[in-house]
């Protein structure tokens, strides 16, 4: 055995993502890469399926964007150029193939992804009822008043705790500021709406 095979972990359960990465990219045709790509896969689908289905509102059309996801990141893993996270690359994947869908599907160019983009796909069974009641209506505020810019970034940082500099990446967001002027925007709609709600209340519990 080599002094190289000794140090090779024998799983690749407990590596960094970035450390998948390079094992893949070094010697994409081994078998110890494709095991990298299968742990790095496994890792994000999940996630990748939450997003689509919050697209499609479908649990069969979110299995089948979320295989395509994963078919089209692993053809383009060998561009993979590092410039950004993994997470924030397949995430843009994944939302370019959600869009893309759902404009196919819909006369209406797309105008129906955001009917399902803010679905709660974190209530469940096992959810607390107070949990998907206080997300439910914070979704319905922010369709009430965000654009589905907005909407999309504050999804990704409240939901999928993105950071700043990966939703710009993710959103394709230009401008000076990036993502962190819109979640800026988003957030002052959101307190304008609710103080505004608030005072209507209190006029209608004076009458």
């Amino acid at each position: 055995m080599t002094a190289t095979n000794k140090m090779r972990p024998k799983t690749t359960e407990k590596q960094s993502d970035e450390a998948l990465l390079n094992l893949i990219l070094a010697e994409f045709e081994s078998s110890a890469a494709q095991g990298a790509v299968s742990e790095l896969f496994k890792r994000y689908q999940g996630r990748v399926y939450q997003w689509c289905y919050r697209y499609t509102g479908s649990h069969e059309n979110a299995l089948d964007l979320s295989q395509e996801v994963f078919l089209g990141a692993y053809k383009s893993l060998k561009t993979f150029g590092g410039r950004s996270s993994f997470s924030s690359w397949l995430y843009a994947i994944a939302r370019n193939r959600c869009v893309s869908a759902m404009r196919k599907s819909s006369p209406l160019d797309g105008a129906s992804a955001d009917t399902h983009l803010l679905k709660d796909y974190r209530a469940g069974p096992d959810g607390r009822i107070e949990d998907r009641q206080e997300t439910e209506a914070l979704l319905g505020l922010m369709r009430d008043c965000l654009s589905s810019l907005e909407q999309e970034a504050l999804c990704l940082q409240i939901f999928e705790r993105l950071p700043v500099d990966s939703i710009t990446e993710v959103l394709d967001i230009h401008g000076s500021t990036g993502a962190r002027g819109v979640l800026q925007n988003a957030r002052r709609k959101l307190r304008a709406t609710l103080a505004g709600r608030a005072e209507t209340e209190g006029e209608q519990n004076h009458d």
